[in-house]
């Protein structure tokens, strides 16, 4: 996607996207100084180029009975590209974790997990984090609260 041809225009539209993605194309147009036809081909373009990967809803936690956020900094054994890549596929059956980063230092892995509460919690950790083949360390922590959680990169300024 880096390098693709967008211009003023497309990053409107990925602006007002990222902020409503469930706005009908005409809504959209209209923001962005467009007809309906030209905005949605811009649209398809964006989705079919990269720049624009899906659309979902932003569900809330607690409402749903996830009231715990936990960070989970897992050192390995070895940064093998086997072993990093085992790692990643063993995360990515755990629906408990819902943001896996690898990362350059002492730490190997920052994954964001939700939990019901701490004991659903603990047992996650015990039963699936701490045993995963090639894990020497994982560290957590809680959060208290959340102040800014914004999604997508900044389109807009100020």
């Amino acid at each position: 996607m880096a390098g693709a041809n967008i211009d003023d225009i497309d990053m409107q539209i990925l602006a007002e996207l990222q902020d409503d993605g469930r706005m009908t194309n005409v809504d959209l147009a209209r923001r962005v100084g467009l007809t309906a036809p030209p905005c949605l081909r811009r649209v398809r373009a964006l989705e079919d180029n990269g720049a624009i990967k899906s659309y979902h809803a932003v569900v809330d936690p607690a409402t749903l009975g996830f009231t715990i956020t936990v960070f989970a900094m897992v050192s390995l054994k070895s940064q093998a590209e086997a072993d990093l890549k085992a790692f990643e596929d063993h995360v990515a059956g755990l629906p408990e974790v819902r943001e896996c980063h690898m990362l350059n230092g002492e730490i190997d892995f920052i994954l964001k997990v939700v939990s019901r509460d701490l004991q659903s919690f603990q047992q996650f950790l015990t039963s699936h984090l701490t045993p995963a083949p090639n894990v020497v360390s994982v560290k957590t922590s809680l959060t208290i609260r959340t102040s800014k959680n914004a999604p997508g990169v900044p389109l807009r300024s100020g």
